[in-house]
Formats: structure tokens, C-alpha cells, sequence
């Protein structure tokens, strides 16, 4: 399982789980809390820090709560500085743009902005031209370098990225293009590390936090589902690497659930998420030590 481990996922085995952290891994858990195991409802506690029961679909609906990334965008320093990219096309309501007025690029969507490279241009071109293997979700090579042109050309402080490529094929039954996916994925956050790190803005004073809006449950049919009544999909990983989360090496048994996602990612900015949101998770405290 290791060996396997490490050819599908080789940034989050050697790089994540030994230079930072990574929760639910052998030994630990790592959970859903909302008692929905699927997407919307995943993503609001991701950024909100709890469970809405009010949000018990993944229809196009803006989200009545304040996530931690437009609570941030009204945060002084922050104000245009918050970019998110997703495959799927429900992080606009998810995020809830009309409201928050933040960049939120999703789905089919170009990529938008003031002098855009010559690299966004042709990925505009490519997002509205290219076959469409599903509606609701594009592709993640398109997600992602949209994603990491726009850090290269506006320099945020706070950019999300979701990929959705995982589930589409895992509902699909596709377990080959599931690995792929998976594999890609892992690719993909390695050249953003690289990138942040070869970055001055960025260098040694950025942090990635890596996660699932929900788990899937088991071999030999139930990995291709998720939902309240599918046993495991309530089984998520976090992964945290960055110049404030000292590696573990102590041999303890960490956790780290959904609803804290969000006050750790403040934390990392200075910031107070839970003054703000008290119904919120409290940081993930072992991310956050200060190296010895």
C-alpha cells in the first residue's frame, strides 16, 4: 500500500506527509462533520466551519452563510486579493460572488481580468471550444492553469482551486480515470509548489491547504458513491505544508475534521476566523506550532 501510495500520489507522499502534515492518514481521522457526505454541503463547512442543515443539495443556490473567503475579502489588506477556480460550476453560488464580489471562475467560464497573459487568452479560447464531457464540471488541466496564471499576473493572497475530475469518473465506475485524476492532481500541486516557492512574493511565506469536500466509500462497488447512507463517506484527508506547520515527527495520532479548515486558513493570514464565526471549528492546533 505505501509503494502504491507513493507512484499515484508521490508530492503528497514525500513532500506533504514529511515536510508538513497530513490528517487522516494510517492511524488518525480526518472527517465530515455536516452528516451529508456530498459536495455543496462539503464545501460550505470547508469554508464556513460547520454544518448548514439548510444546505442539503447540490443545487445552484447562493449560500445563505459568509464563507471564510468573502469574510476575508472585507478584511483590510484583502479586498481584491481573494481568487477562486473551480471545475465544477456551482462555486459560484457555493461562494456566493453575487454577494461577495469576489473573483470566482467556474466551470465553462473564461479566465477574466485586467491584461490578460497571452496563456489566459488561449485557455478562453480553449474552455469555450473544446468538447464537453460533462456540463456542470471542466476540465481540471483548464481549472488549474487558469488558477496559476492568475497567481502569476495579479498575485493574490488567497487563491482556491477545485478540481472535480475525481468524482466525475469515480461516478462513472471509470476506476482508471479515477487514478489518472488523482495522479494529475498530485502533479498539479507540485508545480504550484514549485511555483510559490520560486515566486518572491511567495517564497517561504506560503502555505497549501490540501482537502475533499467528502470521502467515497469502499471496495468493491461503494467507492463509486458518496451521501449520508454510504459507510466511510464521511472519511476525508487534510493536507498542510508551509513555513508555520513544522513537520511531524513526534509519533502522535493528529486529527483534523472539515469544520476547522476554515479558522486554519485564517490563522495562517492572522486573522481571527472564530471571533467572527464562533459556530466555526476551532484551527487545526498542530498545523499551526511553531517549529522548536
Amino acid at each position: 500500500p505505501e509503494a502504491r501510495r507513493e507512484a499515484l500520489l508521490p508530492f503528497l507522499t514525500n513532500v506533504v506527509a514529511k515536510q508538513g502534515r497530513l490528517y487522516g492518514d494510517v492511524g488518525n481521522e480526518s472527517r465530515v462533520t455536516n452528516g451529508k457526505n456530498f459536495s455543496y454541503p462539503g464545501y460550505s463547512e470547508t469554508f464556513t466551519g460547520f454544518g448548514d442543515p439548510r444546505i442539503d443539495s447540490n443545487d445552484k443556490f447562493d449560500n445563505p452563510n459568509v464563507t471564510v473567503l468573502e469574510w476575508l475579502h472585507g478584511r483590510p489588506g484583502f479586498q481584491g486579493k481573494i481568487a477562486a477556480f473551480g471545475s465544477w460550476d456551482v462555486f459560484p453560488f457555493i461562494l456566493n460572488r453575487n454577494r461577495s464580489g469576489m473573483k470566482v471562475v467556474a466551470g465553462w467560464e473564461r479566465p477574466v481580468g485586467e491584461d490578460l497573459t497571452p496563456q489566459e487568452v488561449m485557455l478562453g479560447d480553449l474552455i469555450t471550444t473544446v468538447h464537453r464531457e460533462w456540463p456542470g464540471c471542466g476540465y481540471d488541466a483548464f481549472t488549474f492553469h487558469a488558477a496559476l496564471e492568475n497567481l502569476k499576473r495579479e498575485k493574490p493572497r488567497v487563491t482556491f482551486i477545485g478540481l472535480g475530475e475525481t468524482d466525475e469518473f469515480s461516478h462513472a465506475g471509470r476506476y482508471d480515470q479515477y487514478l489518472n485524476a488523482a495522479h494529475r492532481f498530485d502533479a498539479f500541486m507540485q508545480k504550484l509548489w514549485d511555483t510559490v516557492q520560486s515566486m518572491p512574493e511567495y517564497k517561504d511565506s506560503t502555505t497549501l491547504i490540501l482537502t475533499t469536500d467528502h470521502g467515497r466509500g469502499d471496495a468493491p462497488s461503494d467507492w463509486k458513491h458518496h451521501g449520508a447512507n454510504v459507510k466511510g463517506a464521511e472519511r476525508i484527508w487534510v493536507g498542510v505544508l508551509g513555513p508555520d506547520t513544522p513537520p511531524k515527527g513526534d509519533g502522535s495520532l493528529d486529527s483534523a475534521d472539515q469544520n476547522q479548515i476554515a479558522a486554519t486558513l485564517a490563522a495562517f493570514l492572522g486573522e481571527d476566523y472564530n471571533a467572527y464565526q464562533p459556530k466555526a471549528g476551532r484551527p487545526i492546533a498542530s498545523a499551526l506550532a511553531p517549529t522548536p
